[in-house]
């Protein structure tokens, strides 16, 4: 006789179930969208349009995408109170945080400046 998850959960101890609880939170938690982050946040996405100065229909598609440029990710946790950290994970040694991902002294960041610069400058 197979019994069910319901009647499985019922018959453990009150600490045990606390624990499963608490993991599946956890394990929910992991795996949130951009869209569940920001419902979490209690946010609407014409909140976040107004934070972000984009349109309502920008945030929606935003929220779609599979996608984005780290600095569009960023930006998008920015505005809801958070902060963006990317975390590399080798199977031989501890996780690394990237920082300074966003770091305007950056010569890429630099690079891009320059880039916008003279496109403004020549019409």
């Amino acid at each position: 006789m197979t019994a069910t998850l319901k009647a499985m959960m019922d018959w453990l101890p009150v600490e045990r179930k606390k624990r499963i609880k608490a993991r599946a939170r956890e394990l929910v938690a992991e795996q949130m969208t951009l869209s569940d982050l920001r419902k979490a946040r209690d946010l609407t996405q014409a909140r976040m349009a107004e934070i972000l100065s984009i349109g309502q229909d920008s945030v929606s598609r935003l929220e779609q995408r599979s996608d984005l440029l780290l600095s569009t990710l960023s930006d998008f946790v920015d505005a809801m109170g958070g902060k963006l950290e990317l975390i590399v994970r080798f199977p031989d040694r501890p996780a690394v945080v990237v920082k300074d991902l966003r770091d305007p002294s950056s010569k890429s960041a630099r690079r891009n400046r320059r880039s916008r610069v003279r496109k403004d400058a020549h019409p």
